[in-house]
This record gives C-alpha cells, structure tokens and sequence, in this order.
C-alpha cells in the first residue's frame, strides 16, 4: 500500500518576515510550474530561485506536494474573493442580470493567472482532489443557493412580480448551474480564449444556464 503524502504545511508563517519568505517560495513554486511543469518543480529548485535556503523552505512546507496544495489554496481562494466581491450586490436583481453577472465573474476569476491555473487543474490529479478545491466550489454554490432563495422568496412575497417559486431539487438546480458555469468558464479562458474576444460565448452562456433557471423557477 502506497505511502500517504501529506499535503499540509509544517507551520503557518506569523510575522511579517515570515510571510516574506512563504510567498517568495509560493511565487518560486508558480513560477517553475507554470515555465517547466511539475516535474522540474524539486525543493531544491524552488528554494534556490525563492532565494531561502532549503532548511528555511522546510520549515514551512515538508514536501514538494505540500507546496502545489498550499499554492491550490491561495489561487482558489483568489478566485472565490474575485467572484464574491463582483456577486456581493447582486442579491436583489432579477435572474436576467443576476447570471450574466456570474458567467462574467467566473471568467474573470478563471483568467487570474491562467497558466499556473491551467497546471494545477492538471497537477492536482497526481496529489488526491484537495480540499481547496472542494471548498471554492462549495462557496459559489453556496452564493447561488442564497440568491436563488432569497430571490424566490422576494418573488412570493412583498415584492412579487409573479408566482416563481424556488425549484423543487434546490440542491440539484445549484449543482447543475454551479458545474455548468464552471466547467463552460474554464475551457473557454484555459482552452479556447479566443472565443472570449467578442462577447458572443459569455452571452450564449449565460443564455443557457438562464434558459434552464427560469424553466426551473415557472
């Protein structure tokens, strides 16, 4: 039975200094990853172009997968911060401009450093699927579930504009918007930017995941 690596670093850094040095050794790991691959990514290495000496990066981090784990967590939660801060007044909107909003909020945060994202979409496999990763999912659908319940019940209360309810699988309507946008918004930055040019795909995506809400909320 193989060993299990671990991916949790040593210790978190508290001063300033120490902070330094941590985000020296994450910008060193990013950039090897994202100029050499995975593979080429020692400790060794990333110390040396970090600028710390090996003992110093060990204190923080016990290995080479530790250091993609803890990278996964600050790229995500990058992108999650960039979503939340571009969804946090759209609460009470309508759908039509609620979903538009999101398409182009999840293409954003998926072009925040595209390449380093594009190689830990495919490091990661080689670690075990990482809580980080879990997580920022888990927080857009959670954005998405208290949109779709407050704007539902905004719609059959004191404000109705019509008899939309909430769909009837709350949980299954947020899972398939939640993957759909996702998974259409990271081929398109990560594969196929060019598309993104004129407007036209963040339109048809937002079209559909609209096409199938308000299906779902008549």
């Amino acid at each position: 039975m193989p060993r299990k690596i671990s991916t949790t670093p040593r210790k978190l850094p508290q001063q300033d200094r120490s902070k330094v040095t941590v985000d020296a050794i994450l910008s060193a790991t990013a950039r090897i990853l994202t100029e050499e691959g995975y593979d080429k990514a020692s400790t060794n290495r990333i110390a040396e172009l970090a600028g710390v000496s090996i003992g110093s990066l060990y204190q923080y981090f016990p290995n080479k997968e530790a250091l993609v784990a803890a990278l996964v967590s600050q790229h995500t939660n990058e992108m999650v911060e960039l979503v939340e801060s571009k969804l946090s007044d759209l609460f009470d909107v309508p759908p039509e401009v609620a979903i538009p909003e999101l398409v182009k909020a999840v293409i954003s945060a998926h072009a925040v450093n595209p390449m380093l994202h594009k190689v830990l979409d495919e490091e990661v496999p080689r670690i075990g699927r990482l809580k980080q990763v879990e997580n920022a999912e888990e927080q857009i659908n959670a954005m998405l579930r208290a949109y779709l319940e407050r704007w539902s019940d905004d719609l059959t209360g004191s404000r109705s504009k019509g008899d939309r309810p909430k769909p009837q699988n709350l949980d299954l309507t947020v899972f398939i918007l939640g993957r759909t946008v996702e998974s259409l918004c990271h081929a398109a930055v990560i594969e196929h930017p060019e598309l993104l040019s004129d407007g036209q795909l963040e339109q048809e995506i937002a079209n559909l995941l609209l096409s199938y809400l308000l299906e779902k909320m008549s």
